[in-house]
């Protein structure tokens, strides 16, 4: 086609990281577009959504996705315009979202990575947070592996992230008593009054753990965990017999070494489920949880906060402010 585009901006991963990732383990290029073949489509990116799971990418360890090459265009979501299909399903002007867009301008994808979404339902970015991958993690995780039930506790660390507001808010509208773990006054006040939490407690505070506690007077039920460390640490001898703990990132631990956690005993004795959680494993729940999140989003029951950037070339800036919890709600870099 004549109208293909000739250049696509990429940033791709020109040194591994030691610890926190600076700027100058990412390079802008130009990069060729990818030619579409039978099955495709060519995606050009409006919006990128960054999420901290990509950090662990960028190591040479595998963990649950292969490691990043030197070179390689740094994996992320992106939603975007259909520009050129050779898909039955996907046309020239309709608005998709692409698991696997990566931190560049344009993208071909097929398959269940790609996802055509109504912008007449929610705004493109909100198809990145809520009703994208943070708001199905939060949703399968919390309702398939914590299994809520009407007056339990749930606990909820990175309260002021994309998935821990999600969480927070889903539980709420299961008759859970919600508390937040998050970072500084200012995001603890934004979970209480804007998200609805009943509690938010500052990890930062000298007091914490004994804070978390009189938050917590019944126990803990349901503790998702995105963080480690230490909010891990001061949730688990607040768990009551029976409580499940929902491991959905340790985002304390992406940047160096993996901190010892709590005794098993209390795994024993306590009777606790402990499961690891993964959102590429549950894509099967994608059409109940578009159902029940954009009628929730819809009728006003669940809010968004977004933390937008401008131009591909703040993506590094903007991922390493998230990895240092400097984001209020999901992080979206606008192209």
């Amino acid at each position: 086609m004549s109208s293909h585009p000739a250049v696509n901006r990429q940033i791709v991963l020109r040194l591994r990281p030691d610890g926190l990732p600076t700027p100058q383990n990412f390079e802008l290029v130009d990069g060729p577009v990818p030619q579409v073949r039978d099955g495709q489509v060519l995606l050009q990116h409006r919006y990128l959504g960054l999420a901290p799971a990509a950090r662990l990418r960028m190591g040479e360890a595998d963990s649950y996705a292969k490691p990043l090459a030197l070179g390689e265009v740094i994996y992320g979501q992106a939603v975007g315009t259909v520009i050129q299909s050779l898909h039955p399903d996907f046309q020239p002007g309709d608005t998709a979202v692409s698991i696997r867009g990566g931190w560049q301008e344009y993208s071909v994808g097929s398959g269940p990575g790609l996802n055509k979404v109504n912008v007449s339902i929610a705004p493109p970015t909100v198809w990145l947070g809520a009703l994208g991958t943070s708001g199905m993690t939060a949703y399968v995780g919390l309702l398939d592996l914590g299994r809520p039930k009407v007056g339990e506790t749930v606990v909820v660390s990175a309260a002021g992230g994309a998935v821990g507001s999600a969480v927070g808010q889903i539980a709420r509208l299961h008759g859970c008593r919600v508390v937040g773990i998050a970072g500084g006054a200012a995001k603890c006040e934004f979970a209480v009054s804007v998200m609805q939490f009943d509690a938010c407690v500052d990890y930062r505070a000298p007091d914490f753990a004994q804070r978390l506690a009189q938050a917590c007077p019944a126990g803990i039920d349901i503790c998702f965990e995105n963080v480690g460390g230490a909010s891990r640490d001061a949730a688990w001898s607040l768990l009551n017999p029976r409580a499940r703990i929902v491991v959905c990132g340790l985002i304390s631990e992406y940047n160096g070494v993996p901190q010892p956690g709590p005794g098993w005993f209390d795994v024993l004795t306590k009777r606790l489920s402990l499961r690891g959680f993964i959102m590429s494993d549950h894509l099967d729940r994608r059409a109940d949880f578009e159902r029940d999140m954009g009628a929730w989003y819809g009728q006003g029951m669940v809010r968004v906060r977004e933390d937008v950037r401008h131009g591909l070339e703040q993506t590094p800036a903007a991922f390493i402010d998230m990895l240092q919890g400097r984001n209020l709600g999901k992080t979206i870099v606008q192209l």
